[in-house]
């Protein structure tokens, strides 16, 4: 990212964030739908908001989903289970309009382009298209075990330390929304400490910030950054408005996709979001030992990246990393 000295902040949601919460009810209608069949075509979207829920979109399936069931479940799963929040699982609406695709899309990929046109094709790994075209970038950090940069994955280990502590009563006060940011000191490409993490955690009316500010540093945030990362130049700031008691979708209407970059990398790389790749671009930032166009040569060795290939190999909606293995095998035979 840069050389000497300097500071990257990345944040991570709960599972209780309003925004969050419409992509975890979408995310269990596309997996029932899954469930049932395998074949589903779901643009499941969710919005929340105060003893409301609204699904929208459109699905081709065989399968028979509730899905004002799905997202009570969904709800009730996350923890808002009282009408003390202003929304929850039993007593807020929930609204569903969900259509069949639109054959105009459909066509597009029940055939391939290549298909449709008689051009030459490669079986069933061709005859699969895609519905939109996308523009698509893929990282990897060797910071972490999870290949994210430290940023990020520390703002989301803290936010499921969150939901942690939450679910397992351990700090029974606390409400399902909240959020965490973290700031890391980088020397060069190197993280080496942590400079200022913000933790702000949705609670009862009835505990003073003193006791939410020492059990959630105490329980929450040591926890979760591995030692040496804190000292005590580290700046830790929990719930800096002073209260939070008004959360979830009664504070802050959410909607489906709007925490791609926490999804992502956290602001760290590029993000994006097709049939066969009209091109491919590799850039290690000088960071490889190889150039940038014989790492293209090995994406492109590596990676059939037609959709129906994709789908087969990663066995979607389930993610594999074990071409990472293959790839480190690749590179180091490379560079012998």
């Amino acid at each position: 990212m840069g050389t000497g000295r300097y500071l990257f902040t990345s944040e991570s949601v709960t599972e209780g964030h309003p925004d969050k919460l419409a992509d975890r009810i979408s995310d269990a209608v596309l997996d029932a739908y899954l469930e049932q069949d395998s074949m589903a075509r779901v643009a499941c979207e969710t919005s929340v908001t105060t003893g409301l829920v609204l699904l929208f979109g459109e699905i081709s399936s065989k399968a028979q989903v509730n899905a004002a069931r799905v997202a009570r479940d969904t709800i009730t799963e996350v923890g808002y289970t009282s009408t003390e929040f202003g929304f929850d699982a039993e007593h807020s609406a929930v609204l569903v309009s969900l259509d069949q695709q639109s054959p105009d899309i459909a066509q597009g990929v029940n055939r391939a382009l290549e298909i449709r046109h008689g051009k030459d094709h490669d079986g069933y790994l061709d005859s699969v298209g895609a519905g939109d075209q996308g523009m698509v970038f893929g990282f990897a950090s060797d910071e972490t075990p999870e290949y994210l940069p430290t940023p990020i994955a520390l703002a989301h280990r803290l936010s499921r330390r969150l939901a942690e502590v939450r679910k397992t009563g351990v700090i029974p006060y606390l409400r399902p929304d909240g959020k965490s940011q973290v700031t890391v000191t980088y020397e060069g490409e190197r993280p080496v400490r942590v400079d200022t993490i913000v933790i702000s955690a949705q609670h009862s009316p009835d505990v003073t910030l003193e006791q939410i500010r020492e059990e959630i540093i105490t329980l929450v945030i040591r926890p979760g950054v591995p030692e040496g990362f804190l000292d005590d130049r580290t700046r830790i700031f929990v719930n800096p408005t002073g209260r939070f008691v008004v959360g979830g979708p009664h504070g802050d209407a959410g909607l489906t996709g709007r925490k791609i970059i926490v999804d992502t990398y956290g602001g760290f790389a590029r993000h994006g979001g097709g049939a066969r790749p009209v091109s491919i671009l590799a850039e290690s930032f000088c960071t490889s030992k190889l150039t940038n166009s014989e790492l293209v040569e090995l994406i492109a060795g590596h990676f059939d990246l037609r959709p129906a290939a994709i789908i087969e190999r990663l066995d979607l909606p389930w993610e594999r990393t074990d071409k990472a293995v293959e790839l480190h095998q690749a590179v180091f035979r490379k560079s012998a």
